[in-house]
């Protein structure tokens, strides 16, 4: 991995260490990053892990990847200021990047200053360097269960104390992730490092199973990782001779690509914003019970505002519903396989003593996107006369495409030995042909991924890696920040999930979802320190409160102020932050 030594004031807390770590390293929006100790694997005695260690600080890779030896920063005190730069913040200055690959253009001295990096090259940072072994995956730690997945937050500083108050050594190695999953204006033309670096978190975070995703979407992206390597490593030469009109055509992709997890911008607005859309199909629907054995029941189901109907038939459409239900609050989980043809939407609906569990069947991928979509701004409280959701549409069509098999020999690469599949996959592929011949086992899965790269084979590398984030944030468990806690009145250590704009109670041995909260509903947070319980007020709902176990509830409670304070970011805003604010909504006694 990339291990990068930084200059730091000890003395300065946390949030403004990591502004001017990201200034140096050219990152917008630092306020979506922070500082994580390394992971120890419990597993591995004492000194294995050193050993580990000492063998992390001779790989070689990108700045910025998760749960690993990965985003690493060496820690070093500094003398006064070293930053003569203020960054490249502004969105109306000349774009600095290569029309190629985003990547940034020279010379570098001015951008960094008296900065470490001003002796290299920075836009190494803006490049992905393909795995070169695959005992790097081997090495590395990986969560085996939801609650190995909690214990690795408990390694967030705290962004109020200083690095010296929270015991960080001189040359201590830390690693730099994006701690929110709430990505702000990002722009390809001003974010090459950015977008680079959400990439390497995004990949890192598949490849160690730190998020689940079905086979079909772990080959699309080692389609797109293959193909993101190859325009990585190819000379320069061959990117001399872009025409203006490609790149225009490239911006004009990018701008349908621009990443907000409110769905972002269209420019397919609606025509008449007097009217809101509605569906009308039928939808097979199923509600799991206990002691049962009944499948899906098909209905004639319209979906209006936020709510869907159920009928029994078209011609009773007009009548009393079989079944309603309001979205306003809910889980919406897809479950899909293109190749099985299944297209499953799980919804989880909030009631007064849980959730009610409810699936819906949809016929082809069209109605699914549809469908999926609606239920989407529906869970937010939003329409489908909202100006996101024919985006939204697109992007699961998009998403679902890069999914298909098409084997057409005609187009497929012959399978050579740079495309090393066992860097392009997570382990738990690999086992799953463990009685097979290594050979052949290599042969399989590099088939199945230079069948997936026809899909995206023609894609540019910026619009690649902007595309492998897109899908990242399309899997269920994206954006999911896992802690152990127990609930007041709970018997049982269970799991908070914290989101962008929720709470979740989850049962800690499958992650289904229990309960959720939006931040949306709620009136105030704040912590009793004395016994260490986080306590959440709503509006119309009982107040939620709970003990965090293997970790420090100020962690939990920055986690949601965090949220709080990036929701308040608008794009009219001038660049600079507003570190009072953050202070008062996450440290708990400014």
């Amino acid at each position: 991995m990339k291990h990068m030594k930084v200059k730091v004031n000890f003395s300065d807390r946390v949030f403004k260490a990591v502004s001017d770590i990201c200034k140096t390293f050219n990152i917008r929006h630092p306020e979506e990053l922070s500082l994580l100790r390394k992971p120890r694997d419990p597993k591995k005695k004492k000194k294995k892990l050193e050993e580990a260690e000492e063998d992390d600080l001779e790989l070689e890779g990108p700045l910025l990847t998760p749960g690993s030896a990965s985003e690493i920063i060496y820690i070093g005190p500094v003398k006064g200021s070293i930053y003569s730069s203020p960054g490249l913040y502004s969105k109306t200055m000349t774009p600095t990047y290569d029309s190629r690959d985003g990547s940034p253009l020279s010379p570098t001295s001015a951008w960094f200053g008296d900065s470490p990096l001003s002796e290299g090259n920075p836009s190494i940072l803006a490049v992905s360097q393909p795995i070169s072994s695959p005992d790097i995956l081997v090495k590395l730690y990986k969560p085996q269960s939801l609650l190995d997945k909690a214990k690795i937050n408990q390694g967030w500083l705290d962004s109020s104390r200083s690095l010296m108050e929270q015991d960080v050594k001189e040359n201590e190695v830390l690693l730099l992730r994006f701690k929110y999953h709430s990505f702000f204006d990002l722009n390809p033309k001003y974010d090459a490092i950015r977008v680079n670096q959400l990439y390497e978190q995004a990949k890192w975070a598949i490849l160690l199973e730190e998020i689940e995703c079905t086979e079909e979407e772990m080959m699309m992206f080692a389609a797109l990782q293959y193909h993101i390597n190859k325009l990585s490593i190819m000379s320069s030469d061959n990117h001399m001779n872009n025409s203006e009109k490609e790149v225009d055509e490239v911006d004009a992709a990018l701008s349908d690509l621009e990443i907000t997890l409110e769905g972002g911008k269209t420019s397919n607005t609606l025509g008449d914003i007097t009217s809101i859309p509605e569906l009308a199909d039928y939808v097979k629907v199923f509600k799991p019970k206990k002691l049962t054995l009944k499948g899906y029941k098909q209905y004639w189901c319209t979906f209006k505002d936020i709510t869907i109907s159920c009928y029994k038939s078209k011609e009773e459409a007009h009548g009393t519903p079989a079944h309603q239900m309001n979205l306003r609050g809910c889980e919406v989980t897809p479950d899909v396989n293109i190749s099985g043809q299944k297209f499953n939407i799980k919804l989880l609906i909030p009631v007064a003593d849980g959730m009610n569990e409810i699936w819906l069947r949809c016929d082809t991928e069209k109605q699914y996107a549809h469908w999926m979509a609606a239920c989407r701004l529906a869970s937010k409280g939003k329409t489908m006369a909202d100006s996101s959701y024919n985006l939204e549409v697109q992007n699961i069509l998009s998403f679902l495409k890069m999914q298909h098999m098409n084997p057409d020999p005609q187009f497929i690469e012959p399978i050579t030995t740079d495309i090393n599949p066992e860097c392009l996959v997570s382990p738990r592929y690999l086992k799953k042909y463990k009685n097979k011949q290594p050979g052949y086992i290599r042969d399989l899965i590099s088939a199945r991924i230079l069948e997936a790269h026809q899909n995206v084979a023609q894609m540019s590398l910026i619009e690649a890696k902007m595309r492998f984030i897109q899908a990242w944030q399309s899997l269920p468990e994206f954006g999911i920040t896992h802690f152990l806690a127990r609930f007041q009145g709970g018997k049982r250590e269970e799991l908070i999930g914290i989101t962008y704009n929720r709470l979740i109670r989850m049962d800690a041995s499958t992650g289904d979802a229990i309960k959720t909260w939006r931040f949306s509903n709620m009136k105030q947070w704040n912590v009793n320190w004395e016994i260490k319980m986080v306590t959440v007020e709503f509006a119309d709902e009982p107040s939620l409160s709970f003990i965090c176990a293997e970790v420090d509830c100020k962690v939990v409670h920055e986690f949601i102020g965090g949220y709080i304070f990036l929701s308040t970011r608008a794009k009219d805003q001038n660049e600079s932050l507003d570190e009072e604010m953050f202070y008062k909504l996450t440290s708990g006694w400014v």
